[in-house]
């Protein structure tokens, strides 16, 4: 069973209940991070969660929402080993996959609809990465966040 870590700030904690819900409903083990309510959080605190669960391997892929996904996106590519997407629709989210390896996706609770965030969620999950050409780009990330002098090589 894939074990997924979510976590939000107060804007998107609806929307993060939610999105639990579904992929709880839709066969996966869900790790929550937080936040609990609608009381006001840093996004930093869950997006840094979130990507640590995924990068210490605790669970298998993450999930970050905030109001428009962008800060929390940033904060937990901010771990290392982290490839966080904001997405906004289903077909960027299938590509965060398929082309960057992206093992966390970011959601925008004032962005996107519940049933939408849905669709989202789901063509993310079902996507493969595809490797070949894009497995290099992907070491190169990883080359260069590691301090490698030679990452262009």
């Amino acid at each position: 069973m894939e074990v997924i870590a979510i976590g939000s700030d107060h804007a998107a904690f609806e929307l993060k209940e939610n999105i639990r819900e579904f992929l709880i409903e839709s066969g996966y083990k869900v790790i929550d991070m937080g936040t609990d309510s609608s009381r006001s959080v840093d996004y930093p605190d869950f997006g840094i969660a979130v990507g640590e669960a995924v990068s210490r391997g605790d669970c298998d892929r993450g999930i970050v929402i905030c109001g428009t996904g962008i800060g929390i996106s940033i904060s937990a590519n901010k771990v290392k080993g982290v490839r966080a997407a904001a997405c906004s629709d289903p077909y960027s989210a299938r590509l965060s996959r398929e082309h960057n390896n992206a093992n966390v996706l970011a959601l925008g609770a004032r962005i996107v609809a519940p049933e939408y965030a849905r669709s989202i969620v789901r063509e993310w999950l079902d996507a493969k990465f595809l490797g070949g050409r894009h497995q290099k780009r992907i070491q190169k990330i990883a080359r260069y966040e590691s301090g490698d002098p030679q990452w262009k090589q």
